[in-house]
């Protein structure tokens, strides 16, 4: 019962991980508006999303792109995969966690733009690391 392929599972992971790339940009574009109503500099905003890609490049590429072959990896090794293994327990607890944290974070930075703008620019590396370590899905 819960038995599923491996092509599954692969399959899962990576909807779990598009799905994180499009929150967080709808996440991340909500506080860069939110900084501009507050009267921020479009030159910082713009600064600020530059610094948020070029950061999440580097971490698809030394974090989150080895996160991602590992788990592949795990899944390709299953032997009898069930539904959920697509991630680990501590994925999901781990998820959770930032999840709670981004919504406090997000609600404890309105009307301060230099937290607006921390949050914005983490969110969009984290977004832009998750959509470039993507392609692993792919091949």
């Amino acid at each position: 019962m819960f038995n599923t392929s491996i092509a599954s599972l692969r399959l899962l992971a990576g909807i779990v991980w598009y799905i994180g790339v499009v929150v967080l940009i709808l996440k991340s574009s909500a506080l860069f508006i939110a900084a501009q109503q507050n009267h921020a500099s479009l030159l910082l905003i713009g600064l600020v999303g530059f610094l948020g890609i070029v950061l999440g490049m580097i971490k698809a590429k030394y974090l989150f792109g080895p996160i991602c072959i590992k788990n592949l990896k795990r899944i390709n090794a299953l032997q009898l995969p069930k539904l959920w293994q697509f991630y680990r327990p501590q994925f999901f607890v781990f998820l959770t966690m930032m999840i709670t944290f981004g919504a406090y974070a997000s609600k404890a930075a309105q009307g301060d733009n230099l937290w607006l703008l921390s949050l914005a620019g983490l969110e969009l590396s984290i977004a832009t690391a998750l959509l470039l370590s993507s392609r692993y899905f792919f091949k």
